[in-house]
């Protein structure tokens, strides 16, 4: 027990961890923009080279299918881009040294989570407590 008085506790990740997570997002950054590109490609489409604008014929279900594919890819890129700004302001708190602090307990967040989530604000301890229901509601 007297061990854990005197031993200091860690309140932000080493130079060398920050410089880890950082090339762990940068590649998750990467793969993210090439996928953002290629989703937002796919709903304006850039690269279509079919004959839809030669072909005399009203194809009124595969119109409908090609409509409700363009909505989706849409919110695909919407989502993929809000991942990109959480991915850069990951970056921003690296520079910053502020990364892997817990913003509810101001604990550092676990190294596995920001390994698997590496734009995460939130402990588990803290992301359960919030995703619980509140009693006195």
């Amino acid at each position: 027990m007297k061990e854990k008085k005197t031993e200091k506790k860690k309140t932000r990740y080493s130079d060398e961890e920050l410089a880890e997570f950082k090339q762990i997002i940068l590649d998750k950054l990467g793969k993210a923009e090439e996928d953002f590109r290629l989703l937002t490609e796919a709903y304006t489409n850039h690269s279509e080279h079919d004959t839809n604008d030669t072909s005399p014929t009203f194809k009124v279900l595969e119109e409908g299918q090609q409509v409700l594919s363009k909505e989706e890819n849409s919110r695909l890129a919407a989502r993929q881009q809000r991942f990109i700004t959480n991915l850069e302001n990951a970056l921003v708190r690296i520079e910053n040294k502020t990364y892997g602090v817990c913003r509810v307990t101001g604990k550092l967040i676990s190294p596995e989570r920001l390994r698997a989530v590496p734009h995460a604000t939130l402990s588990i301890d803290a992301k359960l407590k919030m995703s619980q229901p509140n009693p006195m509601n």
